[in-house]
């Protein structure tokens, strides 16, 4: 039982080497949709549970837009 957890929790940890997207693609395509400076990607869970990349882009108007991407199809969500 105590290796299961375990091993859920390693999984949570690493990267994600079934997404068919990378966090370097996700950046790339958050920067088409945002055209900006990429401060943050994140990989976490959405509302309906699937997994999402969050990029944090600022613009070149000043503002830090967020775009959200499945992790799996690179589409905008």
């Amino acid at each position: 039982m105590a290796s299961a957890a375990l091993l859920l929790c390693l999984s949570l940890l690493l990267p994600p080497a079934w997404a068919a997207v990378s966090r370097e693609e996700a950046a790339s395509i958050a920067q088409r949709i945002a055209p900006g400076r990429v401060l943050d990607v994140e990989r976490g869970l959405h509302v309906d549970n699937r997994i999402v990349w969050r990029i944090k882009v600022l613009t070149s108007a000043g503002e830090v837009r967020v775009v959200v991407l499945d992790a799996e199809t690179g589409r905008a969500r």
